[in-house]
């Protein structure tokens, strides 16, 4: 690694990390020659495919990458979530994960720590060093935290994400333009700042790669018209990959993690119009827009992605299921879910999870009840609107979501990634990396250092 030397003397091990957002492990190991600098990672230190967590949702997963501990303890289950005690729902930001973060304990220690980009992490934090928050922020100069960071990412085109908009086109060549240029100053902004601070830990994420995923994905497996942009696209994370390997200085070890894996999408799935249609749902008038707009007799819903609720009497404001009948009433949607089809016979749900078997902490009380996760080819949706478009339909997007299939690289011989390894498995290896003590039952995953 790097030519730069510790400007503060001392000898802590220190810590970067770069997140490749969605990249399935599959792709970086079918393709050595096309990747050389991710395949010398894995010569030299550890990589594997590693479990994501339930539900394999970035807003889910960055939370519980960056805690250690599940949707229970975050608080966090999915880009939408619902109000304890309501019908009403929010999207989750920075200020609504409820554990404590990996950077945080660092600070703790005494320790600094450079953080860019990561999803839910808005309004940025000011007990570390410097921090740019990522997907959902309003703007870099609000995300950006000191001022003069926003004034240097401002100043070099920085963007905060790629526009997925133009990757609804059928013509993706405005898409791939700007999903490049986003990668481009990202890795600007993250080779600038691995020089210039005296940093720690240095955590950022390149989110860029799951947006190209969304719409490029059939194109790799399938080899389609736009294979070459796909992989000319991944040849450069490749590239930035291997130059901040040889910027970081000698005493870093670098881990390299995605959030989730992907697969090949085909159909759209409105859960909450399959809800519907088989009797579990309904609307109080035709006009309906929201969670709130449920009837009083709805026994389920559905929100993003693949997550069903019971409407159960004492939890939701207008429950119609008594509690004494929620586990007879939650095994009857289960065995339905496990048994719902596409429109050429296939199942749907790869499993059904219950939801206490996944979840646990203080923040149970919004825990969904069920979740499917589903099969190659099936993206689980949740609309309030009316629609003409049926439970099945086609989407401008082509790739998805899997819980299988992440990523992980650690650039250190004495790291292994056994299989069985998951998002809660990353942030006790990085303290252990780093040196920095923790309590064994802060995590719900295990060190691999």
């Amino acid at each position: 690694m790097g030519l730069f030397d510790r400007i503060r003397g001392d000898d802590d091990p220190r810590v970067a990390f770069v997140g490749i957002d969605g990249v399935p492990f599959s792709l970086l190991a079918d393709n050595p020659e096309e990747f050389p600098n991710v395949a010398s990672i894995m010569e030299e230190g550890a990589g594997g495919a590693i479990d994501s967590i339930v539900p394999p949702e970035s807003s889910a997963c960055w939370p519980a990458l960056t805690t250690g501990v599940n949707p229970g303890e975050t608080g966090v289950y999915g880009f939408q979530d619902r109000e304890v005690g309501s019908y009403d729902t929010y999207v989750p930001m920075g200020r609504d994960v409820q554990a404590t973060r990996l950077w945080d304990r660092v600070s703790e220690a005494g320790r600094d720590a450079s953080v860019f980009n990561v999803p839910v992490t808005f309004p940025p934090q000011r007990n570390v060093q410097r921090m740019v928050s990522g997907f959902l922020s309003p703007s870099i100069e609000k995300a950006a935290y000191p001022d003069e960071l926003g004034e240097y990412l401002s100043g070099i085109g920085y963007k905060i994400d790629a526009d997925p908009k133009l990757g609804h086109d059928d013509d993706k060549t405005e898409f791939l333009a700007d999903a490049n240029e986003t990668l481009d100053r990202r890795y600007e902004a993250f080779d600038h700042y691995a020089e210039q601070d005296d940093w720690d830990l240095f955590f950022g994420v390149f989110m860029t790669t799951d947006r190209v995923n969304h719409f490029l994905f059939e194109d790799y497996l399938e080899e389609g018209e736009y294979y070459e942009e796909f992989m000319a696209f991944y040849r450069t994370v490749d590239d930035y990959i291997g130059r901040l390997r040889e910027t970081f200085p000698d005493d870093v070890t670098m881990v390299i993690a995605s959030d989730h894996g992907f697969m090949h999408e085909v159909y759209e799935v409105d859960c909450n119009r399959w809800l519907a249609d088989n009797g579990w749902l309904s609307f109080a008038d035709d006009d309906h827009e929201e969670l709130a707009d449920i009837s009083d007799d709805t026994e389920a819903y559905s929100l993003i992605p693949g997550r069903f609720y019971i409407n159960k009497e004492g939890r939701e404001p207008r429950g119609a299921v008594p509690p004494a009948e929620f586990e007879a009433k939650r095994a009857e949607l289960k065995e339905e879910l496990e048994a719902m089809t596409g429109p050429d016979g296939e199942p749907v749900a790869k499993r059904v999870v219950v939801g206490e078997d996944v979840f646990d902490g203080a923040h149970d009380d919004i825990a969904p009840d069920l979740v499917v996760i589903p099969n190659e080819g099936f993206d689980l949706k949740a609309k309030f609107k009316p629609s003409d478009d049926g439970v099945f339909y086609h989407g401008p997007r082509n790739g998805m979501h899997s819980f299988e299939n992440a990523t992980l690289l650690v650039d250190d011989p004495d790291v292994s990634v056994p299989e069985g390894t998951d998002l809660y498995d990353i942030a006790p290896t990085i303290l252990d990396l780093m040196e920095v003590d923790y309590e064994a039952t802060a995590f719900d995953g295990e060190s691999l250092a």
